[in-house]
């Protein structure tokens, strides 16, 4: 089956084929483009047609469209119920009907996180894992929770929201949901650069904490393993939660060297019960390309069994 996909983030939209068969799924004909979010929703859903419509004059006998997007997502409609700041005016696109109107086929949505975390547990780290919890952490911290081959959506559609878990670290700090104690606000990228700041540091930038880290700078080696520390403490939590077959991470933080691994791995480890404590934490292996083929899975078959009912 071929499918067109598309993933739409705050800073780009990415666009290609995904043909779908009974091996690894291939990716022809992608292109990336900026999202140019700022602009608004309107300007945005334009650009996302646009991109649809150069897939489709390159592969016109694609079956539908395949759409991972920012923001929470309502899959029976393909709305986008809610976006924060970072898309403005994303918030309420009537997506999937939208992009279906324009380019004539059907269209199917999921968040962006589902749909990286259905590509890995199809086709990259969760391969023939019964369950994974699927946590990607950058900017922001978000996951998801597939057990066998479904995306849990929980009742308000809001399931996976790992970066909300409250944590010991992040105790009274502020998060940018408008609650308190959030492990986002001590595990996510922006935080890591803060903590940099606050410990000497003279870079924000996540990329180059790394390396100081990896070449002996005490402060970045403290930062990352404050933010690991904080994040394998909800892993040991959920682990115990939902005992998923795998824990798969995805995400620039999840680069990190071994200062913030080992500071994750040690702190999962006096969190998790005996029956979790070997469960295996994974890297994700397909980066960029897993929202797209999950995007594609979801069109060729819905992701969620609340879509099947």
């Amino acid at each position: 089956m071929d499918v067109i996909a598309i993933d739409i983030g705050g800073t780009k939209i990415a666009s290609a084929l995904v043909t779908l068969g009974d091996g690894m799924p291939a990716i022809e004909h992608y292109e990336s483009i900026p999202t140019e979010a700022k602009q608004g929703g309107d300007h945005v859903l334009a650009r996302v047609i646009a991109a649809a419509s150069r897939v489709q004059g390159l592969a016109p006998d694609a079956e539908g469209i395949g759409v991972s997007t920012a923001g929470v997502v309502d899959p029976r409609t393909g709305d986008i119920v809610y976006a924060n700041e970072i898309m403005p005016g994303w918030g309420g696109t009537h997506l999937g009907s939208e992009l279906s109107g324009a380019c004539g086929l059907p269209v199917r949505v999921l968040n962006d996180v589902h749909a990286h975390a259905l590509g890995e547990a199809r086709h990259g780290a969760g391969t023939g894992a019964a369950s994974c919890l699927c946590v990607a952490v950058g900017t922001g911290m978000s996951g998801a929770f597939i057990d066998r081959g479904f995306i849990v959506l929980g009742a308000h559609d809001v399931a996976g929201h790992i970066g909300h878990v409250g944590c010991t670290l992040a105790a009274g700090l502020p998060c940018t949901c408008g609650a308190t104690g959030h492990v986002e606000t001590v595990a996510a990228g922006p935080a890591i650069a803060a903590e940099y700041i606050r410990l000497g540091g003279d870079s924000e930038d996540g990329a180059e904490i790394d390396r100081r880290a990896r070449a002996g700078d005490e402060a970045a080696r403290a930062a990352q393993a404050r933010a690991g520390h904080a994040l394998g403490e909800v892993l040991g939590s959920m682990a115990n939660a939902f005992d998923p077959e795998a824990i798969i991470l995805s995400g620039s933080v999840a680069n990190c060297g071994h200062h913030w691994s080992d500071a994750l791995r040690e702190s999962y480890a006096a969190l998790a019960m005996k029956p979790v404590a070997n469960t295996p934490i994974l890297p994700g292996t397909l980066g960029g390309d897993a929202p797209l083929i999950g995007a594609g899975e979801h069109f060729k078959a819905p992701a969620y069994r609340e879509l099947l009912a």
